[in-house]
């Protein structure tokens, strides 16, 4: 099985040339290692090799395994990457530091309502369906600028980011380069797009941060 470690030490290498290659700082580009699925024995070498951003794609599972490698490693940033049930919202607020797959105007709600009563102030991405996929979550493009305002303006949400997840068969840079423009007009510099093969492209078009499991962790059970 392979090297979680030099896993990562490659993958932050593919990072930094292809922010060089795109006349950008790899300090720019945060690296979310998605850890969906892997135990602590495949998490913990890597957060001895010094990383502390992470993504999970399930609250139960994500409340099953983090915590425990928390106590050890305070400092860690997870975020929720995979869809939330609105049933989930007040464990995911709990537990998450960020929440990258705000999809619908119920859940916006919730999230708002949640982070009020816990004192937080999570940030948090509206996550797009760029190819209008019917069985995919996010907001449709034509779509995202009413939502980003209504998050926002109504609820006061922190909207830092958008993330999206383009279709499989799909040529990916002209996804991302459909979420860079819905991102520029509404003023939001994060983006979050990009996983294990295709995170050099989405560095060339822009990402803020990738989402890279596989890469690292190995191929998922």
């Amino acid at each position: 099985m392979s090297d979680p470690k030099q896993n990562l030490a490659e993958v932050l290498e593919k990072i930094k040339s292809a922010a060089k290659k795109s006349g950008r700082a790899a300090s720019d580009i945060d690296l979310v290692a998605v850890s969906k699925v892997h135990g602590e024995d495949r998490i913990r070498p890597v957060l001895e090799a010094g990383h502390r951003i992470f993504g999970e794609n399930r609250v139960q599972e994500a409340k099953g395994k983090w915590p425990a490698l928390r106590a050890d490693y305070p400092d860690v940033l997870l975020h929720l990457i995979g869809p939330l049930q609105t049933n989930k919202v007040k464990e995911a607020v709990a537990l998450f530091d960020v929440i990258e797959t705000v999809d619908r105007e119920k859940l916006a709600r919730k999230l708002a309502e949640e982070m009020k009563v816990q004192g937080r102030d999570l940030p948090v991405y509206i996550q797009i369906n760029t190819g209008a996929e019917a069985q995919k979550a996010g907001v449709l493009p034509e779509e995202a600028d009413h939502f980003i305002r209504l998050c926002r303006e109504d609820l006061g949400l922190h909207v830092i980011g958008l993330m999206a997840i383009p279709p499989a068969q799909e040529e990916a840079s002209l996804h991302f380069m459909l979420l860079e423009k819905i991102a520029k007009r509404n003023g939001i510099k994060k983006l979050s797009m990009g996983m294990s093969g295709d995170y050099e492209v989405a560095i060339a078009f822009g990402a803020t941060s990738v989402r890279v499991g596989t890469a690292i962790f190995g191929a998922r059970a």
